[in-house]
């Protein structure tokens, strides 16, 4: 059985600050910079079936939907469930999506491998429709390093905060001044922040969660390590919430779903 260790040091693809040469004060580009739309998707697939479904997708499903135009993020092994998968793509809009989609999977390439993909998956449509938040210091880290040579023990976290739809421009204002300061002082390089997109869903064959407004931001770090000290240093530092409004510690009080992943080995990170 792959432990966590294992499974980070064969998968790494992300360094710290230093070792992708990155500022904190450059601008930089922003991850899924030509798409409008991202979709999070998390699979719960059989027992023992994702190593599987980590060799079709990267061998059959990466190349052909970004061939149509839909850059795909990951995939990524969920490091506290062994039966979880996790992967991102994006869109440029709404339309594009609908057609984009259609290409994909009425197309020669899923119609072949189908069947054995689905074979896989007890559960496909946890899936959030985002859009992504625009902002110079938000660092398309991914981009910045698929090149570097320090690609080993890595980690993505990925946050998703549950806020009440009235709140959701508040609050990602204050993530903007006072969150994304303070992480990135304690170590963590947040590589992009999204939340919920409200359009509707226009290709109804994928589910997506409806009804719910969220908040999502990614950091990376090199290693598990590294993650233990940054959430050491956030406790121990100034409390974010001092100089929240009311509206934003309401929302704070819900914990944060937080999913600890590891790239598999020919994730994608270049997006």
């Amino acid at each position: 059985m792959t432990t966590r260790r294992e499974m980070l040091k064969g998968a790494g693809m992300l360094a710290g600050f230093a070792a992708f040469g990155v500022h904190p004060g450059l601008a930089e580009t922003a991850m899924f910079e030509n798409c409008s739309v991202v979709e999070l998707r998390q699979y719960t697939l059989h027992a023992g079936a994702r190593q599987t479904l980590i060799s079709l997708f990267e061998s059959e499903f990466i190349h052909p939907q970004e061939a149509i135009g839909m850059p795909v993020f990951g995939p990524f092994c969920d490091l506290d469930d062994p039966n979880r998968f996790v992967w991102m793509r994006g869109f440029p809009d709404m339309v594009e999506r609908k057609r984009m989609l259609a290409s994909f999977y009425e197309g020669p390439v899923w119609m072949m491998h189908r069947q054995a993909a689905n074979a896989t998956m007890l559960d496909s449509d946890n899936v959030l429709l985002l859009r992504p938040q625009r902002s110079v210091l938000a660092a398309s880290a991914a981009r910045m390093i698929s090149d570097s040579p320090l690609q080993r023990h890595s980690l993505v976290i990925v946050n998703i905060h549950y806020v009440t739809s009235s709140a959701i421009e508040e609050f990602a204002k204050f993530f903007e001044q006072a969150m994304r300061p303070r992480l990135a002082e304690t170590g963590a390089l947040v590589i992009a922040s999204f939340q919920t997109e409200d359009a509707p869903n226009t290709f109804l064959r994928l589910p997506v969660r409806a009804g719910e407004t969220v908040f999502v931001w990614l950091a990376a770090f090199p290693d598990m390590k590294d993650y233990r000290q940054h959430l050491a240093a956030v406790r121990e530092g100034p409390d974010w919430r001092e100089h929240a409004t009311e509206s934003v510690i309401h929302q704070l009080a819900r914990k944060p779903e937080v999913l600890l992943l590891a790239p598999t080995p020919h994730s994608q990170l270049r997006v």
